[in-house]
């Protein structure tokens, strides 16, 4: 994962801005496969655009996956194993309409994807991205795991060893896809690519750094807690504790 893609063109209606503001729902989804949540994505998005639900807070883990960003098709191939390693490991590659390079989910890292409005006071890609960065490190903090930002970088360190990376695409200032924290991750298969692109960068997870490990469940709850304070936003209740609870149904 790296930063953006941005696209604002086309119809800048300002349906999505009719539903509270503040509300934000959170859905926990548990592990998912990648093309589910992509499409999963692609509903909610047209769903916020015509104001047909607030903002949207998905938490989950992939199955294995490595998925290659815009800026991953420049003609630098950032994946290092060959399609029989991808195969053994049970890992498929998919290219994404995303900001960023390569990058590699599966169990154990927990992943965000926001579906969230930034009109009318948040029309700034760079910002939405540190706020991104914010929510992260503040909830790491809340277990003792000092991280902070690089200069000219996205995503989250600890040293000189990424912890979260950070990915995003914005349609009519609709923000989508988002962030990926690494819990328990098998940081081997970070060998199998060059993550974001970033020669000579480390991984690491929270494993590696904190014990007890905290589970996802109270990481869930705690970046639910920090995503709401960054961004000024009230948790709402979801009881169907699905996003097939809006009619779109999980498959």
């Amino acid at each position: 994962m790296g930063e953006t893609d941005h696209s604002t063109s086309g119809n800048s209606s300002n349906s999505s801005i009719g539903i509270e503001r503040c509300e934000l729902e959170v859905q926990s989804m548990g592990l998912v496969s990648y093309q589910t949540a992509l499409e999963t994505q692609r509903n909610l998005v047209a769903a916020r655009q015509a104001g047909q639900l607030p903002d949207q807070l998905l938490l989950l883990q992939h199955q294995p996956v490595i998925t290659v960003g815009v800026s991953g098709r420049s003609g630098t191939n950032h994946i290092l194993a060959s399609p029989a390693e991808l195969r053994e490991h049970g890992i498929e590659v998919i290219e994404v309409r995303r900001g960023g390079d390569v990058t590699y989910h599966g169990p154990g890292q927990l992943v965000g994807y926001p579906i969230i409005d930034l009109r009318p006071d948040r029309c700034d890609v760079h910002r939405y991205v540190r706020d991104l960065e914010e929510v992260l490190i503040r909830t790491v903090a809340s277990y003792g795991v000092k991280a902070r930002r690089r200069s000219g970088l996205t995503g989250v360190w600890v040293g000189e060893a990424k912890l979260a990376a950070i990915g995003v695409r914005l349609s009519r200032w609709v923000a989508s896809h988002g962030f990926a924290l690494n819990v328990t991750t098998n940081l081997e298969h970070f060998r199998l690519i060059v993550p974001c692109g970033l020669v000579g960068s480390g991984v690491t997870s929270l494993e590696c750094l904190v014990r007890p490990v905290p589970s996802l469940d109270r990481l869930e709850a705690s970046i639910s807690r920090e995503f709401a304070f960054v961004f000024g936003r009230r948790i709402q209740p979801n009881l169907s504790g699905s996003v097939s609870g809006h009619g779109l149904e999980m498959v």
